[in-house]
């Protein structure tokens, strides 16, 4: 069988670029304990994001301010959910777990999504996709409990564990907002839009862990490029190209490179912190991809 002529030697370097990019966010936002607080990472990351999407959104969002303005509610839940939350949860989730775990559960988002899709938007769950879904949660478990389900009956997690969980949990929200409430702006407008909406939610939470908790950023020339990095990168870039990807193929091609994000955070782990992969991780994620491999196949094109 021959593979697509769509897929070019651009296509696949958009295609793998976002899972590369989003797994050094992971790392980045573990070399950063003790160097800056969580939600101050989070808001610089997407304040410096939003300055640099603001020149390419710019015009859309003036063509579009009477949508902005008639569907204001919905941009701010969907920056509350998919820009405050799940961003912030992962790096306060980063102080308790490693990025290896964060990616691995993190992969896991499109079971998270069908299983709420059935749960509170009644939508048709076929034969393979229950399947896939049970693989990829019997995944998630193995990884949160470290290869020891005993764990799992008595509750104990790592609170960063608990924590990706419920940023999952968040996004799967997110994704099915964005489904059933779409606005139609051009695609970098309607990030912006989310964007600002986000940074608003995350500008007070920061500031209360700064002032009200304490937690001081030690700014120094490491900080001020992992700043840079999640800001350019690991935001505007990665989705900037995944974007284009979908565009060119289909949502379904990418959300199989989505699963390299795991792989390229066990290989930058142990090269940035020197951390070993161990054979759970190699269970839980055989788990994981084979459920979203299952489930896929059993969706209609």
């Amino acid at each position: 069988m021959h593979a697509s002529p769509r897929l070019s030697a651009g296509t696949l370097a958009m295609l793998a670029l976002p899972p590369l990019l989003w797994a050094g966010n992971a790392v980045v936002g573990r070399l950063m304990v003790g160097q800056i607080a969580p939600l101050a990472l989070s808001f610089f990351r997407w304040f410096f994001a939003l300055l640099a999407l603001l020149p390419f959104a710019a015009g859309g969002l003036w063509r579009g301010r009477e949508l902005l303005r008639r569907h204001w509610m919905v941009l701010a839940r969907q920056g509350f959910l998919g820009v405050a939350c799940y961003n912030s949860l992962q790096y306060v989730a980063l102080h308790s777990t490693t990025p290896l775990k964060v990616s691995l559960i993190t992969s896991a988002a499109p079971v998270f999504v069908t299983l709420l899709g059935a749960a509170l938007y009644g939508e048709a769950i076929g034969a393979a996709a229950w399947t896939g879904s049970a693989l990829s949660v019997a995944g998630v478990a193995v990884v949160v409990s470290a290869g020891h389900p005993q764990r799992l009956a008595a509750l104990h997690l790592a609170r960063g564990d608990l924590l990706m969980l419920l940023a999952v949990f968040l996004w799967a929200l997110y994704t099915w907002d964005l489904r059933r409430h779409p606005v139609r702006l051009p695609r970098l407008s309607l990030l912006a839009a989310q964007v600002a909406w986000g940074t608003l939610f995350i500008a007070p939470l920061a500031a209360w862990e700064r002032w009200g908790l304490g937690h001081v950023t030690h700014w120094s020339l490491p900080v001020v490029l992992a700043v840079g990095y999640v800001a350019l990168f690991a935001s505007v870039l990665a989705y900037a190209c995944w974007g284009a990807a979908v565009s060119r193929v289909g949502p379904q091609v990418p959300s199989y490179f989505g699963n390299l994000a795991p792989v390229f955070a066990a290989g930058l782990a142990y090269a940035f912190l020197g951390e070993r992969i161990q054979a759970y991780h190699v269970v839980g994620a055989v788990l994981i991809f084979a459920g979203i491999h299952v489930a896929l196949r059993g969706r209609p094109r």
